[in-house]
């Protein structure tokens, strides 16, 4: 029972049937094939929207994550000795066959996440985009030109694949950070292997099936099962040279101290919290309309969602009730239906459980739901649109939820809404919003958030870094900066004095 139970369950518009599908391959993918486990385990991957199973998937362990290091090491040399051309030519060829297959990729996203048509559209035209851009990218460098620094001594910089990159990636987003990790990785000449979500893996299988006849074999590897078995089996394992997550701080933690026996590398995309300052003379109509889409995106199970409104006290009723009318079109809605405003489900049921948790203790602890707060779980996970008025310092304007939750409270003095943005544990992103250009550049540099928008939300070009500062990580995702991350840098000084 959902800690809502008690109320009046939400009304969810219901398709007559599910999408049609055909499962990819759900083995385990190594040097080239697909392999079921050792141990025999499974795990059951169900249809968020309905709860009902989807399809099986082979659940791994050491002894997997050991033969999949090994493929990927005995790969890297070759991979890595190919040109910067001959790489992008395959990961152009396989951005091909992601656009030839994108309907296809659409529905099984849209079944396993529960994604309404426009947000499973989005995940998998960005997934493309990602694989076109750093294979054009990749081609060029962009370290320091070559030089006399020295007397006699030319000095010029190489970028070198790192090897073997370990990547654990999230349920939210399940071939989209696929592609935001694997095609720097790849580009630059390394080897992967990769954990998927358990609980969202259909996609990038699908992903699988399509690079088995254009990657070489051991190039990609893919090892199902679980962050406590695999997941740390990967991160520990002295085989690889890099682990790479995008997940939970919790888990981002846990993969550090992994991957710190061995001295390995880490790239940590993790979780965020990001405010929404309103400053007196905002758009608001504007404000509302970019919360509405950026605050319940994806049903908010985005690390970057505009989920806490920080606004100021001579606007916070205006702005509320016009967020309030804008969020009241959604419709909760199966990823087949067809409504206008769809919000999908929460992707897995123990989380759903924890979002309307999370709401209910806020109630109890003063806040004003102003619209939304109720849930069902009777026949998949689904959690109402919610936006709540809080007090200063309530406990969820300080923790992720990871839903369709905003919050809004208010501030008198710009410096206390600065330094109420700032303190949390997280910066990912945030947002300013004001008509005054020198408000909008102070307050963005003093916002200690990887990514700042003004009079915006969640602008995520291919071209721009995506990463987090805090305990939101570190490492960039997106742009050529991404390519960087992924290499490493060798000096080369050559004595040429006669």
């Amino acid at each position: 029972m959902s800690p809502t139970a008690e109320t009046t369950q939400p009304q969810i518009q219901r398709a007559a049937q599910p999408f049609a599908f055909e499962a990819p391959t759900l083995a385990h993918f190594i040097a080239g094939e697909h392999v079921e486990s050792s141990s025999g385990g499974t795990a059951e991957v169900r249809d968020p929207a309905r709860g009902t199973v989807l399809a099986t998937i082979p659940l791994g362990g050491q002894e997997e994550v050991d033969a999949a290091v090994a493929a990927a090491r005995q790969a890297a040399p070759a991979w890595g000795k190919r040109t910067p051309a001959d790489r992008s030519a395959l990961i152009l060829q396989l951005a091909d066959a992601l656009e030839a297959d994108a309907q296809n990729l659409r529905t099984l996203e849209a079944l396993n996440c529960g994604k309404p048509a426009e947000v499973a559209e989005d995940d998998i035209a960005s997934t493309i985009d990602t694989f076109r851009f750093m294979a054009g990218a990749g081609r060029s460098g962009t370290t320091v030109g070559a030089g006399e620094y020295v007397e006699d001594i030319t000095s010029l910089i190489l970028r070198e694949p790192l090897g073997v990159i370990g990547m654990v990636t999230p349920r939210n987003y399940p071939l989209l950070m696929v592609a935001w990790k694997l095609a720097p990785a790849l580009m630059v000449g390394n080897t992967v292997v990769l954990k998927p979500s358990e609980v969202t893996p259909l996609t990038t299988m699908r992903l699988v099936d399509l690079a088995r006849d254009i990657l070489p074999a051991g190039v990609l590897n893919v090892v199902h099962g679980t962050g406590e078995t695999v997941g740390r089996a990967l991160s520990s394992h002295p085989g690889i040279d890099m682990a790479a997550l995008t997940g939970s701080v919790r888990a981002g933690r846990d993969v550090a101290r992994q991957a710190s026996e061995n001295l390995t590398r880490t790239h940590l995309e993790l979780g965020g919290k990001a405010p929404v300052i309103l400053l007196p003379d905002a758009d608001l109509q504007l404000a509302a309309d970019t919360v509405f889409e950026a605050g319940f995106w994806n049903s908010g199970q985005e690390c970057g969602a505009a989920c806490r409104v920080i606004a100021h006290e001579d606007v916070a009723d205006e702005f509320a009730r016009l967020l309030t009318e804008a969020v009241e079109r959604y419709e909760l809605a199966d990823p087949e239906a067809d409504a206008q405003h769809a919000l999908g489900p929460i992707i897995y049921r123990e989380h759903c459980d924890r979002v309307l948790t999370a709401i209910a203790e806020a109630v109890d602890r003063g806040a004003e739901v102003l619209t939304g707060g109720r849930g069902d779980t009777a026949q998949g996970y689904w959690v109402e649109p919610t936006v709540l008025r809080v007090e200063t310092g309530d406990p969820i304007t300080h923790h992720e939820v990871f839903g369709p939750v905003v919050t809004i409270e208010t501030f008198t003095e710009e410096a206390d809404a600065i330094e109420r943005a700032n303190a949390v544990e997280y910066g990912l992103a945030g947002s300013v919003f004001t008509r005054d250009v020198a408000a909008a550049m102070t307050v963005s540099k003093a916002l200690d958030f990887g990514s700042v928008n003004v009079n915006t939300h969640l602008a995520l070009p291919t071209e721009m870094p995506w990463s987090g500062f805090k305990n939101s990580g570190h490492g960039r995702d997106l742009s050529a900066y991404a390519l960087d991350d992924y290499a490493r840098t060798k000096h080369v000084a050559i004595h040429h004095g006669r």
